[in-house]
């Protein structure tokens, strides 16, 4: 890994936390749909020690594998694509039909409390499932020894619940009840 490409994840971390977490952390305001302003983020961030420039911030968006932002058409605004866990942000999704499975990727140590209490979106707004088991199991190595549930998405949808696409192809629900969840892979070393 480069340079440049270490600079650029450092900035995705930065811009994941102000944009989905704490944009009070650096006076940074969100609008309902997540939205801040560019050129309010690049000011915010030199006033908290961070120094930004627009065509870094558009690189970053266009180069970051996991294409966790997208920037409004008109190119004045960025947004985190899913993840937050602000009560001030309450994005909107298109309701859409899943497929028939869906996976979520998770660490051996909360398979316990997961078959208790089924899957919960905890601090997030959602519940996020990949159409793949190899995006669950890179999520899984993030906390910890990884593990892949299946979850039957069609069958969760039938019985009334929801399923949104956010647009970097997460799909997102509120909670999945243990039912629908299965252990599909050993934990993986």
């Amino acid at each position: 890994m480069n340079k440049i490409q270490k600079k650029f994840i450092e900035i995705s971390k930065y811009l994941s936390y102000v944009l989905r977490h704490e944009p009070h952390a650096i006076d940074l305001q969100l609008d309902v749909e997540g939205w801040a302003d560019i050129d309010s983020l690049i000011s915010c961030s030199l006033k908290h020690g961070r120094v930004l420039d627009r065509i870094t911030i558009h690189a970053v968006v266009m180069t970051n594998d996991k294409q966790r932002f997208i920037l409004s058409e008109d190119l004045q605004r960025i947004r985190a694509v899913q993840g937050h866990s602000l009560s001030s942000v309450q994005r909107t999704y298109k309701e859409e039909t899943p497929p028939l499975t869906l996976y979520h990727g998770t660490a051996t140590r909360f398979l316990g409390s997961i078959f208790q209490n089924g899957l919960n979106a905890g601090t997030r707004h959602h519940v996020h499932l990949s159409s793949d088991s190899t995006t669950a199991v890179n999520v899984g190595k993030r906390h910890g020894k990884p593990v892949v549930l299946e979850i039957q998405a069609l069958k969760m949808h039938e019985a009334g619940f929801k399923f949104f696409m956010a647009e970097n192809n997460i799909w997102l629900t509120d909670s999945i009840p243990i039912e629908f969840i299965k252990v599909i892979d050993e934990p993986i070393h």
